[in-house]
């Protein structure tokens, strides 16, 4: 059983994008005792409004339920457009009025030149969102990566090395992020 669960969510619709392909690896290059966990629902998340955001939908339920019981996220997501996949935008909206969101640690994987606008974007949102994005964990791969599958990645000695160095720094701060503050002698 994993000590830390982390959730993938990937920014691209498609089935066998680069995207989920980057976060599948990510599931075997993991440090011992870490599970990565991959929401694979978004496309049956509805269109967020607030004139329904209270009624139940099971993509929905399901979205927030992994987030709050992840250690931390990493959203693997392509560029649209300049942007952030609308159904990705989309699956965020469903987030910002809960409490699953709030201080969880994010990373992002992206795409070497292919995802510039999207990140600062995400960003953005994800700030605003009260995530707390972990820059220094954050990991960019060559864009090598489109043309190959899930096992030649976990095969490739440089690409395995970035992302399993990237996963286990992140696993490192969330512990790191788990510990309680120092208890400081009270001023005599």
């Amino acid at each position: 059983m994993a000590d830390m669960v982390l959730l993938g969510l990937c920014g691209s619709l498609r089935t066998d994008s680069s995207n989920m392909r980057l976060l599948k690896a990510t599931q075997q290059l993991v440090p011992e005792s870490v599970e990565v966990k991959i929401f694979e629902n978004l496309g049956e998340v509805p269109l967020f409004n607030p004139d329904i955001e209270q009624q139940s939908f099971n993509a929905v339920t399901q979205l927030k339920a992994s987030v709050d019981a992840a250690d931390g996220i990493i959203i693997s997501s392509p560029e649209y457009a300049h942007g952030v996949p609308g159904a990705f935008k989309n699956a965020l909206d469903w987030l910002v009025g809960g409490h699953e969101f709030h201080e969880k640690p994010i990373i992002f994987f992206n795409v070497e030149g292919r995802a510039l606008f999207s990140r600062a974007a995400l960003n953005e949102t994800v700030h605003t969102m009260s995530g707390n994005i972990i820059h220094r964990a954050c990991c960019t791969v060559p864009p090598i990566i489109k043309y190959m599958d899930v096992q030649a990645i976990q095969d490739n000695p440089e690409l395995a090395e970035l992302i399993s160095s990237s996963l286990k720094r992140f696993a490192k701060i969330i512990n790191t992020l788990k510990q309680p503050p120092p208890d400081y002698p009270k001023p005599g």
